[in-house]
């Protein structure tokens, strides 16, 4: 964990070693980079705002080399830095305040997909894109694109099923495993976060329903494929 609030640190610790986790914890950005590369951790849970390096720029350093995933905190709350946190290589985001418990949901969930065993030998296609859910890569135009865990996790999802409309809540369940129907938000960021990656003709918008996968050729003509 990277946080400089040394009572948030505190709280989040105890209910993760609760939980059964081992904890290490950095209280400013250098610090984060450089035990990140001491102890290959399984997951980080990073605030956004640190002093020496912002979580940005941290989450960049620690994915450069590993993928690992990444539970970003904010006290902020505007889709620009949300979306920023995402494109760098957060799996998911919390805003403040926020609860332990709340927190501890979302490392299960993420560590989750993270230990899924993906289907053998098998690509899935929206298009021209395709989703190799053996080896976890997406490729469009012979270039590979580069997803986070969980952008993986959505953007497979939706192209198990060509065509379906999914609703925000039917993602929530199936992707993030939260079965009570909150964090809306948090699907449109992502589908956001991966149209700005693999293009925006890919994955359509049923507005006041959900999304689904969809090459914009196979579409009929007035559906609007924007924003969520």
């Amino acid at each position: 964990m990277i946080e400089d609030e040394a009572a948030i640190a505190s709280a989040v610790e105890a209910r993760l070693v609760s939980a059964g986790y081992v904890v290490r914890i950095a209280s400013d950005g250098p610090g984060g980079v450089d035990l990140v590369a001491e102890v290959t951790p399984d997951l980080v849970v990073l605030d956004l705002m640190l002093p020496g390096l912002d979580g940005l720029e941290v989450c960049r350093r620690i994915q450069r080399d590993r993928r690992v995933p990444v539970l970003m905190l904010t006290a902020r709350d505007s889709e620009t830095d949300l979306l920023v946190g995402l494109g760098v290589g957060a799996d998911d985001y919390l805003t403040k305040p926020f609860s332990p418990r709340e927190l501890v949901a979302r490392v299960q969930a993420i560590l989750r997909r993270v230990d899924d065993v993906a289907e053998p030998d098998r690509s899935l296609h929206i298009g021209d894109l395709v989703i190799e859910t053996d080896t976890r890569r997406v490729r469009r135009g012979g270039d590979e694109i580069h997803l986070t865990a969980t952008e993986f996790d959505l953007l497979a999802c939706l192209a198990r099923r060509p065509g379906t409309v999914m609703s925000r809540e039917q993602l929530l369940a199936e992707v993030w495993g939260y079965r009570d129907g909150s964090g809306a938000r948090t699907v449109d960021s992502h589908v956001r976060a991966i149209r700005r990656k693999v293009g925006n003709d890919v994955i359509r918008t049923v507005h006041s329903v959900g999304y689904a996968a969809e090459p914009v050729a196979e579409r009929a003509l007035g559906v609007d494929s924007g924003g969520g």
